[in-house]
């Protein structure tokens, strides 16, 4: 086995091998004046089983193409020189959001980052808590791994609402299922009923609308869930909602804090008493780890460690994706 991560993921890299008690293989990463990049494995992969880590949320320092066309060179060079296989671990998956068509003429981006993906010979696709899970495993031929996070919150969760009674509330009806089985997952844990809540959203131009709200939260601890935070605006306006239907208290929960231009104003809105999310864009944590009062980064190394071992040694996953056992 090889287990390699590019420079963007070289954090996330880290802590994966020490979770599993290895190093990291060593690569070469070079950037040319006129914006071309290279990357090679500086050990043999001939015969072997290769990881290959990248975050691919964009920032100031690469953009999301710049990331994507270097982890999609560095999956085809291990092919090209004898790898048997390369599994590829993007926690966050770019392009994933645009699964569909919502407009005339629009693109599924998604599908072309899949078949670029497999015309470069990745064998699996690994991430966590995608988009649309339906979407992500129809677009890709190759194996789609799409691993749950949520439940690695529950500790900080239980800490937040201490034995509150609690709502899990989907800020928008497409996220409806993943809220249902968060719920069914959290009342395991919480050992008392959990109820549920959606609101009506409507996204154009940036600019969110909807006025519906369906569920009973009055003097209950509310928990939005989401895949990912962007600029906040959803998730604002969802804590406000919940807050007049009588919400005792808004925590948010989300895989992603991809927290763009604009997402102080969700640190700084009282309507929102604590964000949690995961470290698989932990660049764009990294600049709001100044609010540790509001902010939580649940590490994901040990889940995807896990994984790996157990991919290695052949055994079941199921309990670490949000499929549930029939």
């Amino acid at each position: 086995m090889r287990l390699f991560a590019l420079q963007e993921a070289s954090y996330l890299g880290k802590a994966i091998a020490s979770q599993r008690g290895i190093v990291l293989d060593p690569l070469e990463e070079r950037h040319f004046n006129d914006g071309e990049h290279k990357a090679r494995p500086l050990i043999s992969v001939r015969g072997e089983d290769v990881y290959v880590i990248q975050c691919l949320g964009g920032d100031k320092t690469a953009s999301v193409n710049d990331r994507l066309c270097k982890l999609l060179f560095f999956v085809a060079t291990c092919k090209e020189n004898g790898a048997s296989q390369v599994s590829v671990i993007t926690p966050y998956l770019a392009y994933s959001r645009k699964d569909r068509q919502t407009k005339a003429r629009d693109p599924v981006t998604l599908k072309y980052v899949a078949q670029l993906f497999e015309a470069m010979g990745a064998a699996r696709i690994v991430t966590v808590e995608v988009h649309n899970p339906a979407a992500f495993q129809n677009a890709f031929r190759c194996a789609s791994i799409n691993l749950t996070a949520f439940d690695l919150f529950y500790a900080d969760i239980k800490r937040l609402l201490d034995n509150d009674s609690v709502v899990i509330l989907s800020p928008d009806a497409g996220g409806i299922k993943r809220a249902q089985l968060l719920r069914e997952s959290f009342e395991r844990f919480w050992h008392q009923p959990v109820g549920l809540a959606m609101m009506e959203k409507r996204r154009s131009q940036d600019i969110v609308s909807g006025d519906l709200f369906a569920g009973n939260v009055v003097d209950k601890s509310v928990i939005i869930v989401d895949d990912l935070i962007a600029t906040g605006t959803t998730i604002q306006k969802a804590a406000r909602a919940a807050l007049a239907q009588g919400a005792k208290k808004v925590i948010a929960v989300a895989a992603h804090g991809c927290f763009g231009d604009g997402a102080h104003v969700l640190f700084d809105d009282p309507a929102v008493d604590h964000i949690l999310v995961t470290d698989s864009l932990s660049q764009a944590s990294i600049q709001y780890a100044m609010h540790p009062e509001k902010l939580t980064i649940c590490p994901l190394a040990p889940r995807l460690g896990e994984l790996i071992r157990r991919l290695r040694e052949g055994e079941s996953i199921t309990e670490l994706t949000a499929i549930p056992e029939s």
